[in-house]
């Protein structure tokens, strides 16, 4: 009786001592990893809920993986000369992609847009310091922004679209 006695205390105290632990949790219906050709991701499905966090500079929403990237994936070297940048107004864009020519003659500047499948939407000449290219009405994705002077790539760009 005495032994059972002390396991039924050891089973409390032990029971006890896992109050006090936390850890993230998350609630999911399945989930896991995925690579390809194109890079790789992580997913979850079935999240029961979240909250969003708005402040100054963005907002942000626990949770939820969150894409963010504008990265040069080629650049010609000899356009080496060429100040090309490229701003996304909001991070990661919505609406629209600013285009910004700087330091160089644009007279033979032209861009095309095209989806990861290499798919093209957009073929316009750059005809000022800044473009702005409307994204609104494309599907949120990853698309590839790719700046040519005279048919000869300057840049592409990687841009996130939600």
């Amino acid at each position: 009786m005495k032994l059972k006695l002390l396991r039924l205390y050891l089973v409390f105290l032990f029971g006890l001592g896992l109050t006090g632990l936390q850890a993230q949790e998350s609630v999911n219906g399945t989930g896991g990893n995925a690579s390809g050709s194109g890079g790789s991701v992580s997913y979850s499905v079935g999240q029961v809920g979240y909250q969003t966090h708005s402040g100054t500079s963005g907002s942000i929403a626990e949770g939820i993986q969150q894409p963010y990237e504008i990265s040069v994936a080629s650049e010609l070297e000899e356009a080496k000369g060429i100040n090309l940048s490229v701003s996304a107004y909001p991070n990661p864009t919505t609406d629209f992609l600013n285009l910004k020519v700087e330091n160089f003659d644009n007279t033979n500047l032209s861009y095309q847009l095209f989806d990861i499948n290499g798919k093209l939407f957009e073929s316009k000449k750059i005809t000022g310091d800044q473009t702005s290219i409307v994204m609104s009405n494309l599907v949120s994705a990853t698309y590839f922004v790719k700046v040519t002077e005279s048919n000869k790539e300057v840049k592409t760009f990687k841009i996130i679209k939600n």
